[in-house]
């Protein structure tokens, strides 16, 4: 039996240009790439405050993997990146907003993100308990 893939783009120009999806299903296993707080037209969401820019790349990343047949439930792991390491704590409180009941693997750590504007990166992994719970 060969696993099925699907991927999902939001349609931002970076996608195309480096040749990545925003979220790649294959079987039962969501991958979903580094998400910042950028809306569908380019733009900023959050300003200079960290906890909005999580909060933000949390829900992309939600709708991401529901629309690849998932809920932020099946998350096993979450791996996180802010520009400086003094959001650490806002952001991680954001994240425990969303998965302080699923309660992931995760990693925090600082990193140099893609612009001096993005204070925080996420990216996730999900498994469903089958293959087929989307066509």
């Amino acid at each position: 039996m060969s696993l099925s893939r699907r991927n999902i783009d939001t349609g931002t120009t970076w996608e195309a240009m480096a040749g990545y999806s925003r979220a790649v299903r294959m079987g039962s296993t969501i991958h979903v790439s580094g998400t910042t707080a950028t809306d569908a037209d380019g733009n900023l969401v959050g300003g200079d405050d960290p906890a909005a820019q999580a909060r933000y790349a949390i829900q992309k990343i939600e709708r991401a993997i529901k629309s690849l047949g998932g809920e932020l439930s099946d998350v096993v792991r979450t791996r996180v990146y802010v520009s400086s390491i003094a959001n650490w704590e806002p952001v991680a409180r954001v994240h425990g907003e969303f998965f302080g009941e699923i309660r992931p693997a995760n990693t925090l750590v600082e990193a140099k993100l893609v612009g001096p504007q993005y204070l925080v990166e996420i990216e996730a992994e999900a498994i469903l308990e089958t293959e087929d719970a989307w066509g």
